[in-house]
């Protein structure tokens, strides 16, 4: 039977409750119970709960269903002469359609839990056919263009989300207990800032400015540190105009936070502490999963300086090449491809590392020692100066944590500032502009500072062995149906175009 006629059966069903004096979409449904609290019930427990019809098995006197939510699911037995309604249920009620029962609880002769049903009550018709019950939505694509029918089909994807809302939760909950505060900065900018990357662009009408979304909060979050704030974060919508890949999206949630006082080493402790936690909490273990290796969160999270793990695995020592000339040699004798050769000697050092040493760090590693040119907003460090107090986070070849001992001397600011500026001259266009504003809330004077910027969807991603960052966004974005073939086929598994 075609598609549209099992919608127009639908339809004919809703007409006939109708007809029967059913409302069919009543305005509400008093619990005594959720499902998950049904499904802890004992023997007797009288319970009124609600949820969508999962399975329908009919045996003339007989019929068992499954109510189920986002929780779990419970097992319902509706008798005839003994539940109202019954052969209206049978005629009327299809899958998928919500439902309020009130009943008892008691175990059938096969041990399942069950709501023996003594009443039900009608709360809302399905008319578009649900997928098989057997298989659910297998579709990549159509999982990621119709969450309500994955989260609803696929068990996987409803826990992949339990896991995101429970590591944010975790995440939340530890920031506050040490005397962090959640506060909110702009997502509508005037210039691009706190990050390397291209924006995208948008329009004011009413003030006629050009504006950028958001690249990072960070300056913003340093200003808030200016106006008093010991510690702040945020959990930050950004938006980078950059490649696709498994391991990147363009719209993503961003947690940022910032200690003053503390140093990097502080931030790298303070870090192991956090994420140990939210991964404990969310998934219940601190050993995960990931393509048949397992990814040990427990084991001590090694430190190592970036220009010794490139050396390693491409014989290329950035130390021995002061320019970006003399470096752009080096990479080419090596035949490592670039996805932008041109760039300035910061993004050269970004993309050889990215395209040989990261690729091989596996087990959590803390990455230091990055040069100058590479970080604009970082602290230079005390004893070599052409490099800064920063790390990263690598878990299993992604960068899951980019972090500083801050930059807060605003010449030294401003000197890179003007760094940059060159180089977007020269035609970088990832160079960050000069940030009048935000200078000027530097010279208002800065305590030492440490911060850093996580990506949420990577980080659960991470956790849950997700193969593509659109499987833990609720609702990626995606190119309308039809354009070009096949959306999955061109994001799913490829790192090659990935950026930070």
């Amino acid at each position: 039977m075609a598609e549209q006629s099992l919608r127009d059966v639908r339809i004919d069903k809703r007409t006939l409750l109708e007809k029967e004096g059913v409302q069919v979409h009543p305005d509400r449904f008093e619990r005594t119970h959720t499902i998950a609290e049904t499904m802890k019930a004992t023997d007797g427990t009288k319970v009124r709960t609600a949820g969508r019809i999962g399975q329908l098995r009919k045996f003339g006197k007989l019929t068992f269903a499954t109510l189920q939510d986002l929780d779990g699911h419970i097992q319902l037995a509706l008798i005839r002469g003994e539940t109202p309604n019954y052969e209206l249920f049978g005629k009327a009620v299809d899958r998928w359609d919500f439902l309020g029962v009130e009943g008892e609880m008691y175990h059938t002769d096969k041990g399942e839990l069950t709501i023996r049903v003594r009443d039900w009550t009608f709360l809302g018709k399905t008319l578009q056919p649900p997928p098989n019950k057997y298989q659910g939505v297998k579709d990549t694509e159509t999982n990621w263009r119709k969450r309500y029918l994955d989260l609803v089909s696929n068990e996987e994807t409803r826990q992949r989300f339990r896991v995101r809302v429970n590591a944010v939760n975790a995440i939340r909950d530890y920031l506050n207990r040490n005397r962090f505060t959640e506060v909110e900065t702009p997502i509508l900018n005037t210039q691009q800032s706190g990050a390397l990357a291209r924006p995208f662009f948008t329009h004011h009408n009413a003030l006629d400015l050009d504006l950028v979304l958001r690249i990072a909060p960070e300056t913003y979050l340093k200003r808030l540190v200016v106006g008093g704030y010991d510690r702040v974060y945020e959990f930050a919508r950004c938006f980078r105009n950059e490649g696709l890949g498994a391991s990147y999206l363009q719209e993503f949630t961003m947690l940022e936070y910032y200690a003053a006082y503390w140093n990097y080493e502080d931030n790298m402790t303070f870090t192991e502490g956090l994420l140990r936690h939210a991964i404990q909490e969310a998934v219940g273990t601190l050993q995960i999963e990931r393509g048949g290796r397992t990814i040990d969160f427990a084991q001590s999270w090694p430190r190592l300086r970036l220009r010794d793990v490139i050396l390693e695995h491409s014989g290329i020592d950035i130390d021995a090449h002061h320019d970006a000339d003399s470096l752009r040699k080096a990479i080419f004798e090596k035949k490592v491809e670039l996805e932008h050769p041109d760039a300035g000697r910061g993004s050269l050092i970004d993309q050889l590392y990215k395209r040989t040493a990261r690729l091989t760090l596996i087990q959590p590693t803390f990455i230091v020692g990055h040069p100058v040119d590479l970080s604009p907003l970082a602290r230079r460090n005390d004893t070599n100066p052409d490099a800064v107090d920063r790390f990263q986070l690598v878990v299993d070849t992604w960068e899951v944590i980019n972090a500083y001992s801050e930059l807060v001397d605003p010449l030294d600011q401003r000197r890179r500032f003007e760094e940059q500026a060159e180089l977007r001259a020269k035609g970088d266009e990832e160079a960050m502009p000069a940030d009048e504003d935000y200078l000027t809330a530097m010279e208002f004077g800065m305590p030492p500072i440490s911060g850093w910027g996580m990506g949420i969807d990577r980080f659960v991603a991470l956790i849950t062995e997700a193969p593509n960052l659109r499987d833990v966004v609720w609702f990626p974005l995606m190119r309308p149906e039809g354009e070009e073939g096949a959306e999955a086929q061109r994001l799913t598994g490829s790192k090659e175009n990935e950026a930070e």
